[in-house]
Formats: structure tokens, sequence, C-alpha cells
């Protein structure tokens, strides 16, 4: 079930009155079934796989609580092992085995073994770290073992986060299924704003932008350089409002019925260097690799050379947990190169900064540095982006061609629109500047992206639902109306699926 369908427009208001209708003891019951209907919308008969992760770690972190010693490890090592397994078989085993044929063919050697035909369980990466980071925290001492199977089931299957997160930690959410949640106007009202502007984020801009980009993307040869360009900028934009406005929406539906889920995303394309934006995007998949990944390797606690092998590592793996294609991994290793090259380049770059003097502009040194930083991401996203590495290779060598032409002729578009001085023109800007969509789509998706880095702005101060709700009666509401009215009247409404459910 989507977000943004009809189905959750009937699900999540049916599901809330039922949840502070019914007494405090029955509630988990009804969110675990609910959680349960949500999931089987998409593929029925895949809940049994969920409901196989659940049992063998629910029964993993009994063993372990009440074992000592080796035993200890035993159980870990076992239920790491058996749910490891579910997410190779189901998400990897095709990929290296299609790549393990490609090799035996290349020497000419025999290779019986065939792909599988399944699909992928939807947010099968998202569940199964979830599910792994509750039996970690048990082994850890950390979190007593959940006796309840249904409240260990309901923590992995709550139906906000189930299937692209945020992926909690059983410290911050087992307790709060016990708790009683009181109907608050407060509350209610802070989470209803935040599943609009969830929403504004992903049928008004995320998937206006893929009209875009996914034209492009779809043929890149057929582009020439800005379009190319233009489209890997959106994707910037189409991919953080798509994943952060599915965790908007997440978030304020579970602080609807009083639970509170951590924050996601903060402002990344605000960061001032790549480790920010590392801590800033994501943020509950980038905190799970440092605890339980790369910590455990030894983090910055090694040797220099060590260290940058464990950075690196941690964000290869990154890759591939994203997905089972050669893209990923080179995705995860760029930003992984990203981040050592930032270590290594450190003081260079400070003794740069105090030599030409942007020390002493400070603004002006944070708005080079944010500039820089959106372009190594932008550029990193062409990977993420692209239907293989081919293709990703052709985006690169080709997204600065003819720029220089095309600037020269957008200027005397702009000439000839503002001033009317009949300049000769050539036709083609607007085709590669529209990558085959209207100009009121451009512009509409340009003024969308323009609102939302304002309340970005805003934001950086104060808390713009506080702010809000602070404000008259009539202003507010004003600005909940135009909320309102442009997803109704701007929105697409497809059923567009979230880009995160693939993983």
């Amino acid at each position: 079930m989507l977000f943004n369908s009809f189905e959750f427009l009937i699900f999540f208001p049916a599901v809330t009155l039922l949840y502070f209708a019914l007494p405090h003891r029955f509630r988990w019951a009804l969110l675990l079934a609910a959680s349960c209907l949500f999931y089987m919308a998409f593929i029925p008969q895949y809940i049994l796989i969920l409901f196989l992760t659940i049992a063998v770690d629910y029964t993993a972190g009994l063993y372990i609580e009440k074992s000592e010693g080796h035993r200890r490890k035993m159980f870990l090592a076992v239920s790491l092992v058996c749910t490891a397994a579910i997410l190779f078989v189901f998400k990897y085993f095709n990929f290296f085995n299609s790549n393990f044929a490609r090799i035996a063919e290349f020497f000419h050697w025999n290779y019986p073994i065939q792909g599988l035909s399944i699909i992928l369980p939807i947010g099968l990466s998202f569940h199964t770290f979830q599910s792994m980071s509750y039996v970690i925290e048990v082994y850890r001492g950390r979190q007593r073992a959940e006796k309840n199977f249904g409240i260990f089931a309901l923590y992995v299957m709550f139906y906000p986060q189930l299937v692209a997160g945020p992926i909690e930690r059983p410290q911050n959410l087992l307790h709060q299924f016990y708790e009683e949640h009181r109907f608050d106007y407060r509350r209610v009202t802070d989470g209803l704003k935040l599943m609009a502007w969830g929403l504004f984020k992903k049928v008004v801009i995320a998937d206006r932008l893929a009209v875009f980009v996914n034209h492009v993307y779809a043929d890149p040869a057929s582009f020439p350089g800005i379009s190319l360009l233009l489209a890997t900028v959106f994707f910037a934009f189409q991919i953080y409002c798509d994943f952060s406005g599915y965790s908007d929406i997440a978030i304020g539906s579970a602080q609807v019925m009083g639970f509170r889920l951590m924050d996601n995303f903060n402002r990344p394309y605000f960061s001032k260097s790549v480790a920010e934006f590392w801590k800033r995007w994501h943020i509950s998949l980038s905190s799970w690799f440092r605890d339980y990944l790369y910590i455990p390797l030894g983090g910055s606690r090694v040797s220099v050379p060590r260290w940058y092998l464990n950075l690196f590592l941690t964000f290869l793996i990154s890759g591939l947990w994203h997905g089972a294609n050669w893209t990923y991994v080179f995705w995860g290793a760029l930003n992984g190169a990203y981040l050592v090259s930032e270590i290594v380049t450190a003081g260079p770059r400070r003794r740069f900064v105090q030599a030409v003097g942007l020390d002493r502009l400070p603004r002006l040194h944070k708005i080079v540095q944010v500039s820089i930083t959106f372009s190594l991401i932008c550029f990193s996203w062409i990977f993420f982006r692209a239907e293989n590495l081919r293709e990703a290779f052709y985006i690169v060598g080709h997204i600065f061609s003819g720029v220089g032409p095309f600037v020269k002729n957008f200027t005397l578009y702009l000439l000839n629109v503002n001033f009317k001085l009949g300049l000769t023109v050539d036709s083609a800007v607007r085709d590669q500047l529209l990558m085959g969509q209207t100009m009121p789509e451009f512009r509409r998706a340009l003024l969308a992206i323009g609102f939302m880095e304002i309340v970005h702005l805003i934001q950086r101060h104060k808390n713009i639902r506080h702010f809000l709700s602070q404000k008259p009666f009539l202003a507010r509401w004003t600005v909940y109306y135009l909320l309102v009215i442009s997803i109704l009247l701007w929105g697409l409404f497809k059923d567009e699926k979230f880009i995160y459910f693939q993983f």
C-alpha cells in the first residue's frame, strides 16, 4: 500500500480512529493486524518470509539473553546468518550468479546454475536491518529480550516505517508499544502537518521531476549535455523529496498515534562536506552502518591506512545494500573515496582557504563549500540512477558537452523573452532545457523546488510547524489551505512507488 494512494487515504484514518477508540491493551494487536494488511497489499504471500525472519530473531533474542559465553555468540551467529541468508537469496543471489556465469563463459567453463524467478519482497533490506539491530543490541546487553512475540512482530512490522524506514532501534521503539498514548490535539495536528508536507514533496516535486529524469535517463545518448546535466540535478531533488517525503509521512503518521520515530533527514543539501552530508542524509541507515559495521571494524581507532579502509569498506557495502547492481557498488565506492579524500586533503584545503582569504569571508566560504559538496553528490547520483555502468560513464563523458553554446543561446533566449529584441536564437535551446516536456511543467518544477528550499532556510532557525502554530488563526490556516490546494492542483497522483521501496 502506497502512502500516495487512495487506499491509504482510507486505511490511515480508519486505523487511527480504531486505535484511539480501543482500550490500551488491545491497541498493539490492532496495529499488528493493520501492519499485516498494509504489507500484504503488495504481495500477500511474502508476509510468510517476514514472519520467518521475525520468528528466528525473536527466538534468538530469548536464547541469547539466557545464555553465556560461546553459546551467546552461537545464537547471535545463527540469527545473523539466517536473516542475511534470506536477504541474499531474494536480493543478491541472481546478481552474483549472473556474474559468476559471465566469468565461466569468459573462460569457457560449464556453469549449470540457473537464476531464480523471484520478486524482491518490498522493503526487505529495511526490516531485515531493523530485526538485526534488535538481536545485536540484546547480545550487547543494551536491550532486554522481548517476551511478547506479538509486540516483537509489531516492532519489525510497524506499518508507518515498515517498507522504507526510518530503521529504528529497539531502545527507541519497543517500549513505546507498552505506553498508553492518549489523543492530544497539538500532537495529532503536528503529525498531520508533517504528513501533508511529506506528501507535497512526493507528489508535487518528486513525481513531477521524475517525468523529466526518466525521459532523459531512459535513453541518455539521445540528449545533449545540458539535458543530462539538468536531469542529474533534478534527480538529486527527486530522490531527496521522494525519500524524505516518505520519511515525513511515516514519522507524521506515527506521531498522530503518539509514537516517536527518529528523524531521517536534516536538510542534507546544505552540507559543507560529504562527511556532513552523510550525517544528514538517511540518518537511520548511516548510523546503522556506523554502529554495526564501521565501529566493529575498528572505526578511526586504528592505524591511518586501516581507518581509510574501514571508511571505504563501509560505503562500499552500503552501496551494495542499496541494490544488486554494479552501479550501486560504484556509487558506494565513490562516496567512500570522497570521504577518504576529504580527510587526506584537509590540511592543504585549509591552507588554500587561508591563502585566498576565504576564512575572512565566512558566508562566501560556506556557499563555496555547499556548492562543491552538492556538485560532488550530484555526480555520484549519476551512478545511482543510471541503468548500468556503461550508461553512467556515457553521461559522465557527455554531461558538459555543448554547455557553452547552450549558455550563449539561452542568454539570447532570455533577452528575446524579456526585451523583444528580435535576436536570432537556436530553437533547440528550448528542447534542451525542457527535456521533452512543456514549459509550464518546467516552471512548476522550479517553483516547487524553490518553495521547498525557502522552507528549508526558515527551518535553519526555527521549527516551522511550531512557528506556524504561534501565528494568528487566519494566517496559519491560509498556509495550510495553500499547501493542500497545491497538492490537489499540482500533485501527480499515479500511485508512483517510492524509490527506496526497491531496497
